[in-house]
């Protein structure tokens, strides 16, 4: 996950408001920070003159379901986990096991998400704002009637439901069905199969790498379809010391919560949520 050290969070609104947004587009500037904006003009440039420096494109289309960022891995190898959280490697394969025969899924795949989304942390947050163990968008919480993604069984259950729709959707295709889980079935159309994002050939590679090396074991429910790990490219992400990610987005932000938070075009009033933690 991105180190939450080398990542300074200015919202323009609250996280649920961002998560209904609509479609979202990212730029990137000269120095390497990132705009993550609704205001668009054309879809080619932010549209506010602000922002016009953030020249270049970056080919995420963020859907409410899509949580796309860096994955690391938690170790130095696919079965590390972060030290904290190494006890509650086995624990949550009950519920795992029993939701993933409830939907017809697999169980192992299961872990495998939960693994290297969490790390097994049911606290955990994406830079994005994806919650719990199986790191569920607040968008797709909603939809498959989690009404507390904290909780590790609603969590696993709401999870176990959306793969069961992916599964469906993309003919049990694992590939497809990782690659919506993460950057949301919507750029999985758009590009017809694993979108060109970096983070999320990544991320299939990764949790494709667990389930056949750890996890296979607890049983394929119904998911089917063959894979390579050596079919996809990973591309290592860029390091910067001063990546900053600015969110900026129509509508009003309403919790009426704003301060002033300091950017390098200078002051801004804006929505400021320190609780985004990263998974690392």
């Amino acid at each position: 996950m991105i180190n939450s050290t080398r990542l300074l969070l200015t919202l323009m609104l609250s996280l649920p408001l961002i998560a209904q947004a609509g479609q979202m587009y990212v730029f990137k500037d000269k120095s390497g920070q990132f705009l993550l904006t609704n205001k668009v003009d054309g879809k080619t440039k932010p549209s506010e003159s602000k922002f016009q420096h953030f020249d270049q494109k970056v080919q995420v289309t963020y859907y409410p379901d899509t949580n796309v960022h860096e994955y690391k891995d938690w170790g130095a190898s696919k079965a590390s986990v972060l030290p904290s959280f190494a006890k509650n490697k086995d624990a949550f394969d009950d519920l795992i096991q029993a939701a993933a025969t409830r939907h017809g899924v697999d169980a192992g795949l299961m872990k495998a998400i939960m693994h290297t989304e969490s790390s097994f942390n049911p606290n955990a947050r994406s830079p994005v704002g994806a919650q719990g163990l199986m790191q569920l968008m607040p968008a797709t919480a909603q939809r498959f009637g989690v009404t507390n993604a904290w909780d590790p069984a609603q969590n696993i259950e709401g999870s176990a439901k959306y793969l069961k729709y992916l599964t469906k959707r993309f003919s049990g295709k694992k590939e497809n069905i990782l690659a919506g889980y993460n950057a949301g079935e919507g750029n999985v159309d758009k590009y017809g199969g694993i979108p060109p994002f970096k983070e999320t050939q990544n991320y299939v590679v990764k949790v494709l790498g667990r389930y056949d090396q750890l996890y296979r074991q607890l049983g394929s429910r119904s998911v089917s379809g063959s894979y390579s790990a050596n079919t996809y490219k990973v591309i290592s992400p860029s390091s910067s010391s001063n990546n900053r990610l600015i969110v900026s987005s129509s509508g009003r932000n309403s919790s009426g919560r704003a301060s002033t938070v300091s950017s390098s075009g200078g002051s801004s009033s804006a929505y400021t949520k320190s609780a985004f933690n990263s998974l690392r």
